[in-house]
């Protein structure tokens, strides 16, 4: 794939072209078809191979700042129509990008740094994430991705969901609604050959259930969250509507840069104290963001759009976490995990900043120069601490395509 060679990212624009042009170029084993239209009217498309009724479902773009699923999706749809075993008794569905509307505002083509990919940056708040938001909003409130989403779903009743998911900076690990036996060892494989750490301690999957290093199981009703202020609930989102016919979600992330920190199993000295350390740390830091805007808000237009929003929703999460992580035992122990804590306290403070870096510079506001050497100033410790050496995409791709090839196939083990 040319985009893979120039280590670029497309658009959502030109995974439809090519979606179309694989369709078309084998017509007796594919379609593409719009299954839905988002809040701004830009179409939903789904691509499938195969016709069998048993099925795998692929989302990508379900995170507009994670831009690998989109190329990881054309390897997959590549494959499923090359090799006849993969859609022996199978058929793969690809829904190209669940939130067109966030991808048309996050832009990364070709990323060389921590800022150049934080200098056009963009993720929603979490009521307008397709699938997070049935985790806080009620069903009659949901946006038109969601629904459309949860209507594939239904349609398909797919043994299988995977949702491709990334990183910006850390390693690869993978999140099931249930568990998929035998998935760890070829996780654990391709990740060992294309050279990419696997982060055996997610903070994103905080006291989950392990099946295997970096394999996370969701924990079932009545478990205590992690981090209890959090608003969002991963037991309600749209990756549990597999259930309701049988199926399960497996969540696959991937780094845009790696960093060998994220996979230390060895115990941490004193994790207490650096959790109230990244607590004080994660307060400063929203501080500096929260007095720009404080100084910026009444010279900016009354019509607030979809990054000033996002921006204050990452800011309203802080105080609640801040005080999660000075209060609470830690989920984890160990290296790993407390790095990965480490990552996540750095990069809530800066993706809002980035955010409203974007709204300042739009609006011509003098406070843009003063947040832009913040933002620049927080990438670049970001990548300096944790040591970031960039994944090559096609690394990215292959990595996440066999894990998904390889839950599918374990799952219609698991199945039978």
């Amino acid at each position: 794939m040319s985009q893979l060679a120039e280590q670029r990212y497309p658009n959502v624009a030109e995974l439809v072209l090519s979606a179309r042009e694989l369709a078309a170029h084998r017509p007796e084993l594919s379609t593409l078809r719009q299954v839905g239209a988002s809040r701004a009217g830009r179409p939903l498309h789904l691509l499938s191979v195969g016709s069998s009724r048993r099925a795998v479902l692929v989302v990508a773009g379900a995170h507009a700042n994670e831009p690998t699923g989109g190329s990881t999706l054309l390897r997959l749809a590549e494959w499923a129509l090359r090799d006849e075993d993969l859609r022996a008794d199978t058929s793969w569905h690809f829904l190209l990008c669940a939130d067109p509307d966030g991808a048309s505002l996050h832009r990364t083509p070709a990323p060389r740094t921590l800022f150049d990919y934080h200098r056009h940056f963009f993720r929603p708040a979490g009521p307008e994430q397709p699938e997070w938001s049935p985790s806080v909003l009620p069903p009659d409130r949901l946006p038109p991705e969601t629904r459309t989403l949860t209507g594939v779903i239904d349609e398909l009743r797919p043994y299988l969901q995977v949702s491709l998911h990334g990183t910006d900076l850390g390693g690869s690990w993978v999140q099931l609604t249930r568990d998929i036996p035998g998935l760890a060892e070829p996780f654990a494989k391709s990740a060992a050959e294309l050279h990419i750490p696997v982060e055996t301690g997610a903070s994103d999957a905080a006291g989950w259930p392990v099946s295997g290093p970096g394999v996370h199981v969701l924990p079932g009703p009545g478990s205590a969250a992690a981090y209890p202020s959090l608003p969002e609930d991963a037991r309600h989102t749209t990756w549990h509507h597999a259930h309701r016919y049988g199926g399960l979600t497996a969540i696959v992330e991937v780094p845009m840069w790696a960093s060998d920190l994220v996979d230390d199993v060895a115990a941490h000295p004193s994790p207490v104290l650096a959790l109230r350390g990244f607590s004080r740390r994660l307060r400063q830091d929203a501080r500096l963001v929260e007095d720009i805007l404080g100084e910026a808000l009444p010279r900016l237009p009354l019509a607030h759009g979809p990054l000033l929003r996002a921006a204050r929703w990452a800011l309203d999460l802080v105080p609640g976490l801040a005080d999660d992580w000075a209060r609470l035992p830690p989920a984890g122990t160990s290296m790993a995990y407390i790095n990965s804590v480490d990552a996540f306290g750095r990069r809530l403070p800066l993706r809002a900043a980035a955010m409203l870096l974007r709204v300042l510079d739009t609006a011509g506001d003098p406070a843009a120069p003063r947040l832009e050497r913040l933002v620049l100033r927080w990438s670049d410790a970001f990548a300096e601490r944790f040591r970031a050496r960039w994944v090559p995409l096609e690394h990215q791709v292959e990595h996440q395509s066999r894990t998904t090839v390889a839950a599918a196939r374990h799952a219609r083990v698991q199945g039978d």
